[in-house]
């Protein structure tokens, strides 16, 4: 299947770099600090920002001391990060192809995990900071595209978890969605479905999947 496009939208954190075991253990002892369920915690955090996600557990007068308790904790190593099956080889071969990053972390924690996997930036990256409101707004896809300099209806956004598909949606792109993170069922909000980027190639015109 050829997927036709001006632009890739790549988001990071379970679409091309693995940073499961190291974001869930510094999750479950912030939790525990702060008397939340870490399992109830986890269940929506994936694709959010950070401070998004706190907001739903604790009051607005304890966000912002919490959210930077949470991203200490995540920032204490890189134990456990990889890259995702395909995703280097896809960057590496992108052929000319317009793309940039879109995530919901921030710029010290991208920098972080992408070196620590091998994982090369883009010179456009929209980060947590970057946006008045994370995932599933869609701002940063429309960042992005705006960088870019195509139109979103233009663009392919590349993601594994629900709240990126909803704000790749909403930013007017074609989704693709890949099964890194969450099962198939949690995913057909996304146009399209591939089990990893190891079945994506690039080419000048756009994205060819093998199905």
């Amino acid at each position: 299947m050829i997927l036709p496009c001006a632009a890739v939208l790549f988001d990071v954190d379970g679409t091309l770099v693995d940073s499961t075991p190291l974001v869930e253990r510094a999750a479950r002892e912030w939790a525990a600090e702060y008397g939340i369920d870490p399992d109830e915690f986890l269940a929506d955090a994936h694709g959010r920002r950070t401070s998004d996600r706190v907001a739903d557990f604790l009051p607005p007068d304890r966000v912002r001391e919490a959210t930077a308790r949470l991203d200490d904790l995540e920032a204490t190593g890189t134990d456990g990060i990889t890259a995702l099956p395909g995703a280097v080889e896809l960057l590496a071969g992108m052929n000319g192809l317009p793309h940039a990053f879109v995530t919901s972390m921030d710029r010290a924690q991208l920098e972080l995990r992408t070196g620590a996997a091998g994982i090369p930036l883009p010179p456009i990256v929209i980060t947590a900071e970057d946006v008045p409101d994370g995932k599933p707004d869609p701002s940063g896809y429309l960042q992005a595209a705006g960088h870019l300099g195509v139109d979103p209806s233009g663009c392919l956004v590349i993601e594994d978890a629900p709240a990126g598909i909803a704000a790749g949606r909403a930013a007017g792109a074609t989704v693709l969605a890949v099964l890194t993170s969450h099962p198939r069922e949690s995913l057909t909000a996304a146009h399209h479905t591939v089990e990893n980027l190891a079945r994506v190639a690039a080419a000048p015109d756009g994205l060819h999947l093998r199905l």
